[in-house]
């Protein structure tokens, strides 16, 4: 069986495993406090060109998700994101299972707009009855979102300007970030996400680590205290050393980036394969997902050798599904889906 369902279906990029045996023998101190996640810190820092920032590591998403805005919001505060949004969807309550609500609003392509935001807390705030609601104190964003697609660094600035001047917090979630800076048409670098937000965090787990996440914090509330709710949270690893000696591995040469537009390289020659073969697609995805629509018994033809991620049922016995692509997208593999979508027709 050839997989295409997820990012992260193999173990880490080879340099990061020869880094990881190579330094397996080290004594260091625990929990992030060694010479390997310092030296990752400053590296990020400089990539991100905050130096004021701060950096910590955490073993996933899920987790970064939890320690950041349970931290941010008081207890009768809420987060905004768009419908789509991981932490409304994919992480079995975690938010709410900290006391605090996800304002879900309607996207058609995992974007939330301005006006969007803006109508939200207005909504919130000239309600007579407000303080017997939740309190819109935050807005949460994916980079790209869960359907491929990428704001631009207008729309970043935009979405940030307001959050500024409404009292929000602007959270990005980079768990692909490099897969949508390396996109076709990203306007965005590193440096401009760092800029354009309070925090964000720069994913492992599904760019070439073995797991982990990278947090930058740049907002002065946030950063207080942050390590004692890594910690309550279950992001906190003991060793974790093996998180800075990944992350130094990704950014000493560039290798984040170097295995981000591989990616995305691979994923053009997936939409390729079905556009030319006749099949649209569920969002206009320049990043490492794509989302074509099949015709059910198609699927069931393609299940026999190809798995995928089921994202939703259309008409006329039609479905939506998600193909990825990696770091570790072997070319022979795209070769053999070019022939069994051929094959189809």
């Amino acid at each position: 069986m050839i997989r295409f369902d997820c990012d992260y279906l193999e173990g880490a990029h080879p340099k990061i495993i020869e880094k990881l045996v190579e330094t397996n023998m080290e004594q260091t101190a625990g929990y992030g406090c060694d010479p390997h996640c310092t030296r990752a810190k400053e590296m990020i820092k400089k990539v991100c060109n905050a130096p004021e920032s701060d950096v910590h590591f955490l073993v996933g998403g899920t987790q970064t998700n939890t320690a950041v805005i349970s931290s941010a919001l008081r207890i009768h505060q809420g987060v905004i994101s768009a419908q789509s949004g991981h932490i409304n969807v994919h992480e079995s309550g975690a938010i709410e299972a900290t006391g605090h609500k996800v304002l879900a609003l309607p996207s058609s392509n995992g974007k939330l707009t301005t006006k969007q935001i803006e109508e939200c807390f207005n909504a919130h705030h000239n309600d007579v009855c407000h303080e017997h609601m939740v309190q819109p104190a935050m807005v949460y964003i994916s980079l790209p979102t869960e359907g491929g697609t990428v704001y631009t660094k207008k729309e970043l600035e935009d979405i940030y300007s307001v959050c500024k001047n409404t009292g929000m917090f602007l959270y990005i979630d980079g768990a692909r970030l490099g897969y949508a800076l390396a996109s076709d048409g990203c306007d965005l670098t590193l440096p401009d996400v760092a800029a354009n937000c309070d925090v964000f965090y720069i994913g492992g787990t599904k760019v070439g680590a073995l797991f982990g996440e990278a947090l930058v914090i740049n907002n002065e509330y946030l950063k207080k205290d942050f390590r004692y709710v890594i910690k309550q949270k279950g992001g906190l690893l003991a060793k974790g050393r093996l998180l800075g000696i990944q992350f130094e591995t990704l950014f000493e040469d560039g290798l984040y980036f170097e295995i981000s537009a591989y990616a995305i390289e691979c994923a053009k020659r997936i939409h390729e394969i079905f556009e030319s073969n006749g099949y649209e697609f569920l969002f206009d995805s320049t990043t490492n997902q794509q989302f074509p629509i099949i015709p059910d018994n198609e699927l069931e033809t393609l299940s026999k050798e190809f798995t995928y991620d089921y994202w939703c049922a259309l008409s006329d016995k039609k479905s939506g599904v998600r193909f990825c692509a990696s770091w570790a997208t072997k070319q022979e593999n795209l070769d053999k889906l070019e022939n069994a979508v051929k094959a189809l027709k």
